[in-house]
């Protein structure tokens, strides 16, 4: 996978658990992509804030960015210097 600037606009669906049951969330952020390191499946996306709400408790993650979609499971989720989160993906 070939890393994206974190300008590249995106359709972003999280799922989040909740004491009520699943729910789904949308937002349009700016993201980029990046490959994971060691580990050639996964793909990471880094956003700066503004973050779209509770997008560090997601589970699930479809992203829709450059004619691409991608989808998978949250397997990492940490917060960076600048105040931008990363979040490592496993596709589904």
């Amino acid at each position: 996978m070939t890393a994206t600037p974190v300008t590249s606009p995106a359709q972003l669906d999280y799922g989040l658990n909740t004491l009520s049951g699943r729910i789904t969330r949308s937002a349009e952020c700016r993201i980029g992509l990046e490959p994971v390191e060691n580990d050639p499946f996964c793909f990471a996306i880094r956003v700066p804030p503004p973050l779209p709400e509770d997008l560090e408790q997601t589970k699930t993650l479809v992203v829709r960015v450059e004619g691409r979609r991608l989808q998978g499971t949250v397997r990492r989720c940490e917060r960076l210097e600048d105040d931008s989160l990363r979040l490592e993906v496993e596709p589904d």
